[in-house]
């Protein structure tokens, strides 16, 4: 396995790995992006990678009438069974829930997580937590996964009870982004601004408002995830790749892009 490698997995072309991947380039780490939605294939051998990050997108985990979503759902239970470092954010965390057993479903009542909501650690995920500034962590979703027996529950929040999973030693799952840059927000703010009026949703004033408070808040909890998640590496300089393409698939990004008006699980 390649010591300074991580793929990340991208559901819409303008994503970004924010913080996320500011912190892994500031550990030595080189970023190798892969986005299914647009004709990147998935690559079938993992030792190229010292770890793989499955990150949000605007569509739901339970839409396989789009091939790159289930493309993704078959992949992911050979990156696991390899036991590769798999982290997924939002949409990444909800696919591999699916891949365990779980359900992918909106919230009873029709609430959504979106600004920055407060998190809770179980006492499974104390060591994440224990003595972080950020209690709060952006969120942009309407959808969230149940919580399985093949599951360590590391963190909860009053609306969607699984927010963070641990199985096995190498796969985590987080249903908040604490990657959200200011930038990221924006986008969110600008594209699927319609959103901010369903039950839960903070308004756009409060949202800045909390991240230009405290702009790097969740650089720390990051560091220490990634503390547990991969071992520190050489500092060395790094670029974001892209893997190429291999067949067109357009009509499956223009598809995407309507679907994240009514599913966004945005990263």
């Amino acid at each position: 396995m390649a010591a300074d490698l991580i793929l990340t997995v991208f559901h819409q072309e303008d994503s970004k790995s924010g913080r996320v991947g500011e912190r892994l380039s500031a550990r030595g780490y080189g970023l190798e992006a892969c986005c299914p939605a647009v004709g990147d294939a998935l690559p079938q051998s993992f030792e190229d990678y010292a770890g793989i990050i499955s990150f949000g997108g605007g569509m739901s985990a339970n839409d396989e009438h789009l091939p790159f979503i289930r493309t993704e759902l078959d992949w992911l239970p050979g990156v696991i069974a390899a036991e590769v470092p798999l982290l997924g954010i939002c949409l990444g965390a909800q696919l591999i829930a699916r891949v365990l057993g779980g359900e992918v479903k909106p919230h009873v009542h029709g609430r959504v997580e979106i600004g920055y909501c407060s998190v809770r650690p179980t006492p499974e995920g104390l060591h994440l937590f224990e003595g972080m500034e950020a209690e709060s962590f952006y969120q942009w979703h309407r959808e969230g996964f149940e919580l399985v027996p093949e599951m360590t529950q590391l963190a909860e929040s009053d609306e969607f009870e699984g927010q963070a999973f641990r199985h096995g030693l190498r796969t985590y799952g987080l249903q908040f982004h604490p990657e959200a840059t200011r930038e990221m927000i924006d986008r969110h703010l600008d594209q699927v601004s319609h959103m901010l009026k369903f039950p839960g949703a903070q308004p756009r004033s409060q949202i800045l408002e909390h991240h230009d408070r405290s702009p790097h808040s969740a650089e720390q909890w990051i560091d220490r995830l990634l503390d547990v998640w991969l071992p520190p590496r050489r500092p060395r300089h790094s670029v974001e790749t892209k893997r190429d393409s291999t067949h067109p698939a357009q009509e499956c990004f223009e598809t995407e892009s309507s679907m994240r008006i009514e599913n966004s699980c945005d990263g």
